[in-house]
């Protein structure tokens, strides 16, 4: 389509009310969150339903992937895009959204992201160029990356999302200064040692596992999602469904029902193997996935296809000392890179490269965590696509 016609996206974008997500990790599951949120409001208010919304839902987030998602539901009116970091500056050029979420900012796929500052540049130059057309944008202002860009936006919703992933945002993103940590009321905030750029005062919070809001109140979110990061994730889809006109409790309702977005989370079945799958792409998320682990036999599935990035060197960083003790099984093409890194982290493991052998013949249900490519194969293989 996009061959055949090279303005198709912008045709497709044209005259809908348009929210953004972006960012490194939680955007599939960020934008599922904010569909639900809208979904519910429109029932709330007689208004339709689902039938007004279109949502590229299985995380297909680049031009084509967009486009693809927009063209089944000519007739929604409302489009919830997920999209990738390096698609952003396109959509809010063509299409004009009423609000972008950015979430986060962390070495992905190095390959084809190469330095996430220029990511970030991107986006700041996006809202530059944008101007008072552009979007109210929702950001983490965990992130100085993040912040760093969203400062140039109209107007700026700025969510504590008590982040704990601090390896990617060392370095001032303005002038390259040193980031300090300073303890505060809610917890250590970050400013530069050499310029102005600091952590703004948020209008959201996450507070433990409750969300306060601008007025003060505080919201039990109650998600069927595992995970602290997942209530970081609700918060930045509340704040955005705040920005669209819908009511908290409302909100969180439609939250409530989200329970395997796009397949994580989910439970497949492999014979007569029942698996609960999680997707971790990069040491970020690596660090949000592996303390959910809650079985004794653990599956690893790693490859390096375009989807998950051809640099597989991010294992180093990865936690997964906190693997010992556990039944571990590597699989995936780069199954024996990861046998060197559970070696080295004094991990007991069995190397079986071949997704099918790996996860056939277990008595006990597993935890299987994967990379993007054996994640979508898994789902397919597990009943879950």
């Amino acid at each position: 389509m996009l061959k055949a016609d090279p303005q198709a996206l912008a045709k497709l974008l044209h005259g809908r009310r348009i929210a953004m997500v972006s960012g490194t990790n939680g955007k599939t599951t960020t934008t599922h969150l904010l569909a639900a949120s809208v979904g519910a409001a429109l029932v709330d208010r007689g208004w339709g339903g689902p039938e007004r919304i279109v949502h590229n839902a299985d995380g297909a987030n680049l031009h084509g992937g967009i486009a693809s998602a927009l063209s089944k539901k000519p007739g929604a009116d409302i489009a919830i895009l997920e999209t990738d970091e390096r698609v952003v500056a396109d959509v809010v050029r063509l299409g004009r959204p009423e609000v972008l979420v950015l979430l986060n900012f962390s070495r992905d796929q190095l390959d084809r992201h190469h330095e996430i500052k220029a990511l970030a540049r991107a986006w700041r130059n996006a809202l530059i160029s944008a101007g008072d057309e552009g979007p109210i944008v929702v950001a983490n202002a965990d992130e100085p990356l993040v912040v760093w860009a969203a400062k140039e936006a109209k107007q700026t919703v700025w969510v504590d999302t008590a982040s704990t992933w601090l390896q990617d945002a060392v370095l001032c993103p303005q002038c390259g200064g040193t980031l300090l940590r300073i303890e505060g009321e809610f917890g250590k905030t970050w400013r530069c040692r050499d310029c102005e750029l600091a952590e703004p005062t948020a209008d959201y919070r996450v507070l433990g596992d409750k969300i306060s809001t601008p007025d003060g109140s505080l919201h039990d979110p109650r998600l069927q999602l595992p995970g602290k990061f997942n209530i970081s994730n609700a918060a930045c889809a509340l704040a955005a469904a705040g920005v669209l006109g819908i009511d908290p409790d409302v909100a969180i309702a439609g939250m409530q029902t989200v329970t395997s977005p796009a397949g994580r989370f989910g439970t497949a079945h492999f014979g007569s193997t029942t698996a609960r799958l999680l997707l971790a792409k990069n040491p970020a998320g690596w660090a949000e996935a592996l303390p959910l682990v809650a079985t004794d036999t653990v599956i690893l599935a790693i490859d390096s296809a375009a989807a998950d990035g051809r640099d597989v060197s991010w294992l180093w960083d990865v936690e997964y000392e906190q693997l010992a003790g556990r039944r571990v099984i590597a699989t995936g093409p780069r199954a024996q890179d990861l046998a060197v890194r559970l070696a080295y982290a004094g991990v007991d493991h069995v190397c079986l490269p071949d997704l099918g052998q790996a996860v056939v013949g277990h008595t006990e249900p597993v935890d299987i965590v994967a990379t993007y490519t054996p994640f979508q194969r898994l789902r397919k293989m597990g009943g879950l696509a």
